[in-house]
């Protein structure tokens, strides 16, 4: 049975059990439940979100969960009387839309797995966002107070955004890019979204590196696109197999990561980066290149390439950089830059879906950048960064040697680990919470069928380096486990 699944059944228990508790009273704590019912931590975690999102539980951090008051003129049990809502006209709704291809439902499962919350006694492995010890949270805090101090501060800005944020953005990419080839956005995954929406026509292919962000396959599937595969090796992007991918689907976009890709860590090398603009400049096409992880470089790390936005005079690239995986989750400020018609019908869609982003957040943005603490977070966190990958490659080697890459990535935040083929890793993925920490399954990156199982574990989200190891250790003991 999965997760979800056990999820709603648990909470169906905990439901029928709330008339024993009057309201505000504590109920049984995590551990407790899990003892109990026999479930693991993330079963319990989605049991109460799911009573809590419902209003019939009130949950405290650091306090616990406690039955919520009953609303005035509620029924016992929380139905307020009235009969369930039905919905199921929704059904027909949404999937009987003419002319629409099926590929527009959107399935988000791989974002939302990614942005589901470990509870506290899990190791988080999975997240793709920075632990609050390793956030600058001190010089945010910093960075939002002088903003708000800024005259017009709660302004409107720009549609485009403000012309200094622009302009330093364009400083930061580098190349010939200047500030008027800068749009502002609500971070990468909102650019993401405006990128695939503007350039390719619903039912149109789209071109992505396999394996690949399962964001990347979520947001072309919603705008009603057809994900390609185009295969990654330890070098980046195959490009002797992508003119042909261009020649058999006559796709207008390839999205790809050229430095430290996710979910492989790879860089395109050097021979390669030429050919990816050739191959697209002579299909006609764009290339989306999602900068996620630029400023997750490790301290060990040789120098960088300069983005591919960098060494394009034609237009060619559109390209995604985000301020938020080096920052904070909420520090939602990234950026998207295109020359050309490109540019204006970027702006288009994105102001048709947000207007503009919240000038305060883009207040704080530019102090951030503009103070000393900025270039000293990189640097910490570039330290940090190295001593979390060598601390989970040496709890690897010891706990399980088979599955160490040969490669590490010098950027970036988490491992692709190839399992034996046989392995079943959405199933490993279940033991491994079961007994304590969360991994990602690698199927979920892959657009056709994998061609082995795989997991990614990330070094980013545990709130020490100490974690990491307790986190192979019992990543270990599930590995052991008849599957």
């Amino acid at each position: 049975m999965n997760e979800r699944s056990s999820g709603a059944e648990l909470a169906a228990i905990l439901r029928g059990e709330l008339n024993r508790y009057s309201p505000g009273e504590k109920l049984p704590s995590s551990r407790a439940l899990m003892v109990r019912h026999q479930v693991s931590p993330v079963t319990v975690s989605r049991a109460i979100a799911e009573l809590a999102a419902q209003g019939l539980v009130v949950t405290r951090p650091g306090a616990g969960v406690f039955r919520a008051e009953a609303a005035p003129g509620a029924a016992p049990g929380g139905s307020g009387g009235t009969a369930p809502p039905d919905t199921s006209w929704q059904e027909v709704a949404l999937s009987a839309e003419a002319g629409v291809p099926p590929s527009r439902s959107a399935d988000a499962s791989g974002v939302l797995a990614a942005l589901a919350l470990a509870p506290p006694e899990v190791v988080d492995l999975n997240s793709g966002y920075l632990h609050p010890v390793l956030q600058p949270e001190r010089a945010l805090a910093a960075a939002l107070a002088r903003a708000g101090r800024r005259p017009g501060a709660w302004g409107r800005p720009p549609i485009d955004g403000l012309p200094e944020l622009r302009a330093w953005f364009a400083r930061d990419i580098g190349g010939a890019l200047t500030a008027s080839d800068v749009l502002i956005t609500a971070g990468g995954q909102s650019a993401l979204t405006t990128a695939l929406r503007s350039l390719a026509a619903p039912g149109a292919p789209v071109l992505v590196e396999s394996p690949t962000y399962p964001g990347t396959v979520a947001v072309a599937r919603a705008a009603g696109l057809r994900p390609v595969p185009v295969p990654v090796d330890a070098d980046g992007l195959r490009t002797d197999l992508l003119a042909d991918a261009f020649a058999a689907t006559r796709a207008r976009v390839l999205v790809c990561q050229p430095l430290f890709q996710n979910p492989t860590g790879a860089v395109l090398s050097a021979a390669r980066r030429p050919e990816v603009l050739r191959i697209a400049r002579a299909a006609g096409a764009f290339v989306v290149e999602d900068d996620f992880a630029r400023r997750l470089v490790h301290a060990d790390a040789p120098a960088l390439p300069v983005p591919l936005a960098a060494e394009d005079p034609d237009g060619v690239v559109v390209h995604i950089r985000s301020l938020t995986k080096p920052t904070s989750p909420s520090l939602r400020v990234g950026a998207i830059t295109a020359r050309g018609p490109a540019y204006q019908r970027l702006r288009a869609v994105q102001a048709m879906d947000s207007f503009f982003v919240p000038r305060p957040l883009q207040e704080t943005t530019l102090e951030l950048v503009a103070s000393p603490a900025w270039s000293h977070h990189l640097r910490t966190l570039a330290g940090a960064l190295h001593d979390r990958r060598q601390t989970l490659a040496v709890a690897l080697r010891q706990w399980l040697p088979d599955l160490l890459p040969d490669r590490l990535p010098y950027g970036g935040y988490h491992l692709w680990l190839r399992l034996p083929d046989g392995r079943d890793d959405g199933a490993l993925a279940a033991a491994a919470l079961r007994a304590g920490v969360a991994v990602t399954p690698g199927r979920g990156y892959f657009t056709a069928e994998a061609p082995g199982p795989h997991l990614r574990l990330s070094y980013a989200c545990a709130d020490s380096p100490e974690r990491l190891t307790e986190g192979v250790r019992r990543l270990h003991r599930a590995y052991g486990e008849p599957l």
